[in-house]
């Protein structure tokens, strides 16, 4: 009697088993599942994540390092500093041999262009310079907007006490101009005035000459002298005549005649 209920519930048994290990397998491998899946969501979450992160920092670096507007100094060295939107220093360039020279001395790179003026003016050559009575221009280059004319005001600003100075504005197509000529900004407004007065005049001619030459060159063209080509030497400078100075300009933020 007991074999033959043995007999005919050991199926029923087995199949329960059976179920059981199913219920495991099953168990099992929907888990493992679940888990690479969301191991999967976990990576495309992270790899998002970074994405944004170097996105962030490649469109912060792009914005930093970014000239915006520039500056540009002419007395003799003739350098131009180009300005971020912060107004940071992220470039100092020389346009003749003098303003290489400067360039390579200054330490001013990612400071306020404030200070970087200031450093500019206490430099020993350009204090020598100044104390000599020459000129210096400045020219704030960039679009007619807010932040030109900020940096203008704080161009003058700095320059309050500097009587032979002049600063000006230019928009970037006229500093497209001086770079196909290879001047710097306020040098060739100068060697325009300069041109008017003879077309024969290049900017060869101009490029190492100081700006009180240039202007003093002015004078005596205006006052109806001549050139006479071999005063230029192996530079192009030259000395001629004397004056104060011709043409429109701003003179630490005043208009002169």
């Amino acid at each position: 009697m007991n074999d033959t209920f043995k007999k005919l519930f050991s199926p029923i048994q087995a199949e329960e088993a059976l179920k059981d290990r199913t219920k495991e397998f099953l168990a099992e491998k929907t888990q493992r599942y679940i888990g690479v899946r969301v191991g999967k969501r976990k990576h495309c979450l992270y790899a998002a994540v970074c994405a944004c992160l170097l996105l962030m920092l490649l469109g912060g670096r792009w914005v930093y390092f970014t000239p915006i507007t520039a500056i540009s100094i002419d007395i003799n060295p003739s350098i131009e500093m180009g300005i971020n939107r912060f107004g940071q220093v992220v470039s100092v360039d020389g346009f003749n041999e003098e303003g290489r020279e400067l360039s390579s001395t200054l330490n001013v790179k990612y400071k306020n262009y404030t200070y970087a003026i200031e450093q500019i003016l206490n430099d020993n050559n350009i204090a020598a310079l100044l104390s000599e009575n020459e000129i210096m221009t400045i020219t704030v280059i960039g679009p007619d907007g807010q932040q030109s004319a900020k940096i203008l005001s704080g161009v003058e600003a700095c320059m309050t006490e500097r009587g032979n100075a002049y600063c000006y504005f230019a928009t970037s197509e006229e500093v497209a101009a001086a770079h196909e000529s290879g001047l710097s900004c306020g040098k060739y407004r100068a060697f325009l005035e300069l041109r008017l007065l003879d077309p024969d005049i290049t900017p060869e001619m101009v490029r190492d000459m100081t700006m009180r030459e240039i202007r003093e060159l002015i004078d005596s063209l205006s006052d109806g002298g001549q050139i006479d080509t071999s005063s230029f030497d192996n530079r192009g400078n030259g000395h001629h005549g004397h004056g104060g100075g011709h043409g429109n300009r701003r003179r630490n933020g005043r208009a002169e005649q």
